[in-house]
């Protein structure tokens, strides 16, 4: 999948733009006509614990899919996303299929 990650004001090092976008590329086997994806990576309030934010948006025909998540890590938090959007994606998917 075509990825747009963005990370407001910190510079994200290779090794979790790797993983974001390994972890999303398994989105492709739930759904085959996703056109692409965009994730924004954010740390709020750097004193709290869970701070880092990632939001991720999936394009597909006639939609796009959202889920914005919460966890100590971008990873824990990219986890999140991804069983989030697996679901977005199955409904979407199944809806789909229903009106055919």
């Amino acid at each position: 999948m075509k990825l747009q990650i963005q990370s407001v004001h910190f510079t994200a090092d290779q090794s979790l733009l790797d993983f974001i976008q390994k972890k999303l590329d398994k989105l492709d086997t739930f759904f085959d006509r996703i056109i692409g994806g965009e994730v924004i990576l954010r740390v709020e309030r750097p004193e709290t614990h869970d701070n880092k934010m990632v939001d991720v948006k999936v394009y597909v025909p006639g939609a796009t899919l959202f889920c914005k998540e919460q966890a100590g890590t971008f990873e824990a938090a990219i986890d999140k996303a991804e069983a989030d959007m697996k679901k977005q994606l199955i409904r979407y998917k199944e809806k789909i299929l229903s009106h055919h």
